[in-house]
């Protein structure tokens, strides 16, 4: 079974930084993409980012491109995203989840629908 934790949320004023980070362990990711969505309360969730584990390849939202970097960690098992000059509408909800797609995202766009695998989420508040 498939254990996701995600971290790194938190509390930040507009124009402000964060790293999140979605560990997974006793999972080989080699033939996955590895995917961040973001949820607010009371609307749709998000597709925001993801990347291909097999070549690195990444994809992001419109409304974070420029702004988010998504990486990766082989030796910890580990996607991080992080997120510079946050905006008050990117305070949401944020969860990992993976796809069972090995084929590179210059190829194709990520079907968010066929995630699984979901962490709990972390927090992330943009206010001033």
């Amino acid at each position: 079974q498939v254990h996701v934790v995600e971290s790194g949320g938190g509390s930040v004023q507009p124009g402000g930084s964060l790293r999140l980070s979605c560990a997974f362990s006793e999972f080989r990711l080699d033939y996955y993409t590895v995917g961040w969505f973001r949820q607010v309360p009371g609307k749709e969730r998000e597709g925001v980012s993801c990347i291909s584990w097999s070549d690195g390849s990444t994809w992001y939202a419109d409304s974070v491109k420029g702004r988010f970097t998504i990486s990766r960690d082989n030796a910890k098992n580990t996607v991080y995203l992080q997120m510079n000059n946050l905006k008050i509408e990117d305070a949401a909800d944020y969860y990992c989840a993976t796809e069972q797609v090995a084929l590179s995202l210059k190829l194709r766009d990520p079907h968010w629908n066929d995630f699984t695998s979901w962490g709990q989420g972390t927090q992330v508040t943009v206010s001033s």
